[in-house]
């Protein structure tokens, strides 16, 4: 943006050996976890809004990081075989983990299965993207599949301001001065996208209505050199409803689903950082959180089939609120870092104190049938065709207090050629009552100055969802899941601009939460299994225009509940993933990108397709068994994406402009197979080139 003006923060720590007489920088900085594995990356805020497929969304802008596989329909990635709500999301240090939009509880399976539609923030508010796919740092824990650290952005010394607007609705930033007072500058960004009317507008009338706000508000004082005030506020409420005039507009009345789900999320923040001594820092998190959640499902011709004449909508017999899940989560924290210089290299420890007020209730206010079941889930010793659910079997409730807290304690020895940080942490959860330490080991050597070999070792713990601790009153009572993790890499440079990574892994997982039962809504810690894989990263910097990223990855991922049923593949191993991308800035105005990527097939169940399960005395309906898990595959993934950016100025505006299609050549667009009880059908969703386009104008004074 011309005239703006982008503040860098520089810290230099003091080096016990040697004293500073001069600082060259040359290229860009690199904010990614010095100690840790090769894998750990960092993505800055002209790669995460200029990346391909990424949209108007960070979540979607990851792609070409190690481990890391996201198919692009969906807010949501996966890592090393683990699924999306094994990430552990960091926004400003804050622990947030309703950062995606439409991450529904109830509905369609490709919608239940772990991940958004929309994440809650664009690209351009994110100053930073840093990520691990393994073997971070004992300061972070309570998740164990990966760690993403997103960084919002402050507000610039420049005051600026952008509108932005398409079919969905619109989103207004301000960053610059507060005006209130000299040394307090502000980021703010709302935006509202009405979903709804896009769908009516491209005649995809049966989809339904959602709508979604975020509100971003973060502030940054600096009174004086030593103390550094933010504030920081997150509100991101979402509404979803599809009611009997959708089910009107589905072709043959195919699609009955009625739903009607609201959430209201709010994150309260401030950081206190407090420089001390040559290179002392501590740093004091506060925050409040708090989500209300409420899904209602209910169905359309419940007991009947459809005529074959068009009916009238408001003539539809339904059944609604059927099945009614609410989630209430209250949450209060306080998190403290402490880090310093001594004789053998740098000390750093840290407090984590989470008090919870849980209140969760799953209601079913009459007999519900799931004509998708799978055998394990059968309830006594019914013969039927389907899976009868009631209420005496479903409604549950978890209301309870609780807390966790966590402590840890780390060092950084360094020498010439080699540093080692070793570590523990040490958490406890109130709700399954355990205590958990953490061992945490991190080792680089320096054969040359353009070759590093890393190793990472570590325990790493993942609490259960409240979700799933609510299910059953037997829940409650969880363990925390357990991951042991080794690695070993080489980072290798040539020249100024090429960087080769490779990093091969081992981990074992014991303790896993077993898939609830749909019958009883019963889950235990029988669940145990191994990942073993390597990732290989090739990059070329941003330099003469352009710059490149391939990325491949072997994962190996297997599980076992001790069910009887022998162990089975995870649901998110892709055994070959491989991504090729490709940036370039023909000139100052124009910017085109393209990425390919390939992965094998996810696992997919065995099913069994039942005709007729009523007989002759109700209507006709089908249903589907699952009598094998994962034991088959779903055909390879492949899609291309493709980006162009533009820039030019209007008077004292900027436009700014991009359209990414996503999907070019129109592959299916998910693995998951839609149902349908009425025909029996049942096939993957059709998948069509889907592209995003976003038009900005920005103003600078």
């Amino acid at each position: 943006m011309r005239g703006k003006k982008v503040p860098i923060d520089l810290m230099l720590l003091r080096d016990r050996n040697e004293n500073i007489e001069e600082v060259v920088v040359i290229g860009s900085a690199v904010h990614r976890d010095a100690h840790g594995g090769v894998s750990a990356s960092y993505l800055d805020r002209e790669h995460l809004r200029t990346a391909t497929g990424g949209g108007a969304d960070v979540m979607r802008a990851l792609d070409g990081l190690p481990g890391l596989f996201s198919p692009g329909e969906f807010a949501n990635f996966t890592v090393r075989g683990r699924g999306p709500r094994d990430n552990l999301i960091l926004i400003d240090g804050f622990p947030y983990d309703r950062v995606v939009h439409f991450d529904e509880a109830l509905g369609e399976q490709e919608d239940i299965g772990g991940g958004g539609r929309f994440s809650i923030f664009a690209p351009n508010s994110i100053a930073g993207a840093e990520f691990s796919p393994g073997g971070w740092s004992a300061a972070h824990g309570g998740r164990n599949g990966s760690l993403l650290k997103l960084d919002i952005a402050r507000g610039n010394p420049s005051p600026s301001a952008s509108l932005r607007i398409d079919m969905a609705g619109m989103e207004l930033v301000y960053d610059g001065p507060s005006g209130v007072h000299r040394d307090t500058s502000v980021f703010a960004t709302m935006r509202h996208f009405d979903f709804g009317r896009v769908f009516n507008l491209i005649g995809e009338k049966d989809i339904g209505n959602p709508v979604m706000s975020d509100l971003i508000v973060k502030t940054s004082t600096t009174p004086n050199s030593a103390n550094q005030l933010e504030f920081l506020l997150l509100y991101t409420p979402e509404r979803t409803e599809r009611t009997a005039e959708h089910v009107a507009h589905s072709a043959l009345y195919e699609d009955r689903e009625l739903l009607r789900n609201r959430q209201d999320s709010t994150l309260i923040g401030a950081k206190w950082t407090r420089l001390f001594g040559e290179d002392g820092i501590w740093e004091n998190r506060f925050y409040y959180r708090k989500t209300d959640k409420t899904s209602r499902e209910g169905e359309a011709f419940p007991f009947s089939d459809p005529p074959i004449d068009p009916i009238p909508a408001d003539q539809i017999p339904v059944l609604e609120e059927i099945l009614t899940l609410t989630e209430g989560e209250t949450e209060l924290g306080w998190r403290s870092d402490f880090s310093m210089g001594n004789r053998w290299g740098r000390f750093g420890s840290g407090l984590r104190i989470m008090d919870f007020d849980i209140d969760y209730s799953t209601v079913l206010s009459e007999e519900l049938i799931r004509y998708e079941y799978d055998s394990r889930h059968r309830l006594g010793d019914s013969d039927d065709r389907y899976l009868l659910l009631t209420p005496e079997d479903v409604n549950s409730e978890l209301n309870r207090a609780g807390n966790q807290y966590a402590v840890y304690a780390e060092q950084i020895f360094e020498a010439d050629l080699w540093d080692v940080r070793a570590g523990a942490r040490y958490e406890y959860d109130s709700f399954s009552g355990q205590g958990y330490a953490s061992p945490r080991f991190s080792a680089n050597y320096w054969l040359s100055p353009v070759t590093r070999i890393a190793a990472t070792a570590g325990t790493f713990y993942q609490s259960p969802r409240f979700l799933e601790r609510a299910a059953d009153p037997e829940n409650a009572d969880l363990l925390n899941e357990r991951l042991d993790h080794v690695s070993l890499g080489i980072e290798q440079n040539f020249g100024a601009r090429w960087e080769l990574l490779m990093e091969a892994y081992y981990r074992q997982l014991s303790d896993l939460v077993t898939d609830i039962d749909a019958g009883t809504g019963k889950a235990t810690n029988n669940g145990d299994g191994t990942d073993y894989g390597v990732d290989v990263v090739l990059n070329r910097w941003f330099g003469r225009g352009w710059s490149a990223n391939a990325v491949y990855g072997f994962n190996e991922a297997t599980r076992d509940d001790h069910d009887g049923n022998g162990s089975y593949a995870s649901d998110h191993n892709h055994r070959h993933m491989f991504s090729l991308g490709a940036r370039w800035e023909i000139t100052e105005s124009w910017q085109v990108g393209a990425r390919w990527k390939y992965a094998t097939g996810r696992p997919r169940d065995e099913i069994k397709i039942h005709e007729n399960v009523f007989g002759i005395q109700g209507p006709r309906r089908f249903s589907q068994e699952i009598v094998r898990n994962n034991n088959l595959r779903w055909d390879s993934f492949h899609t291309l994406n493709v980006r162009g950016d533009y820039r030019r100025s209007l008077g004292d505006f900027d436009l700014v402009a991009f359209l990414d299609i996503l999907n070019v050549y129109g592959n299916f667009g998910t693995d998951v197979q839609e149902f349908n009880p009425t025909t029996g059908g049942a096939a993957l969703e059709d998948g069509e080139p889907f592209p995003l386009i976003g038009i900005r104008f920005e103003k600078t004074w």
